[in-house]
């Protein structure tokens, strides 16, 4: 397993700022920003970002979106971002990485959580806008989220979208 290196430069993030900061706290004194993500990630209500797109084009990140799929089984892993940098070492190392547009820094799936993907094949669309990555999973799943088992979730597609309402799919409850 490779070590997390920060990539970007100290100026790009502040490792000192408090928490507070970072997670504002509310009225019950929980960081109101973790609770917000919580029930984004965990709950029932569909709550789309339909201006992610627009977020990334104001970072000014060159980047392209991955589609990550298993090799074997063919399920949609995860839809990420991968700039040059990412990319080139991708095609190096043979483990997938991406650019991570909210940290604005190169993400090396796995390199903290061990659940690497180690790279089968790489595959370009028509437009050569959009990549697909057909990988080999390298420990428990790819999601950040966990079931409600403690165990990484295998896909961070877990929630299937019915009557208007998210419903966690068989062996996908929260923890």
């Amino acid at each position: 397993m490779l070590p997390w290196i920060p990539l970007a430069p100290p100026s790009a993030f502040n490792l000192f700022r408090p928490l507070c900061e970072t997670f504002p706290l509310d009225k019950s004194g929980i960081a109101g920003n973790f609770r917000e993500m919580k029930e984004l990630e965990e709950g029932s209500e569909l709550k789309l970002d339909f201006t992610k797109l627009q977020k990334i084009a104001k970072t000014d990140s060159q980047v392209v979106p991955v589609v990550v799929q298993d090799a074997d089984s063919h399920e949609v892993l995860v839809v990420a971002y991968a700039n040059q940098q990412a990319l080139d070492r991708t095609l190096k190392t043979g483990t997938a990485t991406f650019w991570s547009t909210s940290r604005n820094e190169l993400w090396i799936k796995g390199a903290t959580s061990g659940d690497t993907l180690q790279i089968v094949d790489i595959r370009v669309n028509c437009e050569q806008n959009s990549l697909l990555y057909l990988v080999r999973m390298l420990g428990g799943g790819v999601c950040h989220t966990k079931d409600a088992h403690g165990h990484t979730r295998k896909t961070c597609y877990y929630r299937s979208l019915k009557d208007g309402k998210l419903n966690f799919l068989e062996g996908q409850t929260p923890s």
